[in-house]
């Protein structure tokens, strides 16, 4: 029976205790203050980011992995020939990290099984795909078993995000089909998601935070009735939005698992302080 064995990028925003329960590889990107360059969820960690982000005069920048970084990892998981390995990474239309693990299998030995899933999805809408994923493969499902629940999870999925500002997203070249939104009108919360392209897009907006959080929960339950959930809720340096925003779901909501994960520092540059998200697919 093959070995399957899961690859990710630090954008998934899973927990380090996690990757290491389940056996999860993860490759980091990079976040640049000047000069300074720091591997994201390896030597620079949420609290320090968002410290040094404040503090900051400039703001940081971000670079994908180089196709090496995916090869050496390969190379590594592929020295046993029963291993074969799928790597899920942020959506194609946020960042070149995807195509860069495509460029890296192309160059490795063909006794070498990968595939490589563009998650369409950022922050925990990849971990969680990639976390069913480990969980799978511990189960000894084959990889096309994996792919194919893969596939049904991401279409089951619902993002939906508040972010502090738009300010970040815009300046960041992120913001994707919600550009018209870019603006200073007083106090208006878009709902964002990540559509099925992968791209950041509105869905709809209020006026203020909580009225905000109040409609999220509305379309949740337009989109899942009365199903138990799999919820997690990320946040970037917000805990009290985010603790807000856990009691709501937790009064209207059956939810069967809860994860809490904190918006790491890749996506935190592009979605700035005081994001806050929801991240929701049915139970089985």
């Amino acid at each position: 029976m093959a070995n399957v064995r899961i690859v990710t990028d630090s954008t998934s925003d899973i927990p380090e205790s996690v990757r290491k329960q389940y056996g999860i590889e993860m490759v980091p990107l990079k976040v640049h203050f000047g000069a300074e360059t720091f591997y994201d969820a390896v030597t620079i960690q949420p609290d320090q980011f968002y410290d040094k982000l404040t503090s900051s005069a400039t703001l940081p920048t971000t670079s994908q992995p180089s196709p090496a970084d995916f090869l050496d990892v390969y190379k590594k998981l592929g020295t046993d020939p029963e291993t074969e390995i799928i790597s899920i990474h942020l959506s194609s239309a946020l960042s070149g990290t995807y195509q860069s693990a495509v460029l890296a299998k192309s160059i490795l030995d063909s006794n070498t099984n990968v595939s490589v899933v563009d998650s369409k999805s950022a922050s925990y809408g990849i971990g969680l795909l990639v976390v069913e994923a480990a969980k799978a493969a511990k189960e000894g499902k084959s990889r096309d078993e994996i792919l194919a629940q893969l596939e049904k999870l991401r279409q089951e999925t619902r993002i939906y995000f508040l972010v502090g500002t738009l300010d970040y997203l815009q300046k960041g070249g992120r913001i994707g089909k919600a550009a018209a939104l870019f603006g200073s009108l007083l106090n208006i919360k878009p709902i964002l998601t990540i559509d099925t392209e992968g791209e950041v897009s509105s869905v709809d907006k209020v006026r203020g935070s909580k009225k905000a959080m109040g409609r999220i929960i509305e379309m949740l339950k337009a989109d899942f009735g009365d199903r138990k959930l799999h919820m997690t809720v990320a946040h970037a340096k917000t805990k009290e939005s985010a603790d807000e925003f856990t009691e709501l779901l937790r009064a209207n909501f059956n939810i069967a698992e809860w994860t809490f994960t904190d918006v790491g520092p890749v996506i935190g540059t592009h979605a700035g302080p005081g994001t806050v998200a929801a991240f929701a697919r049915p139970a089985p």
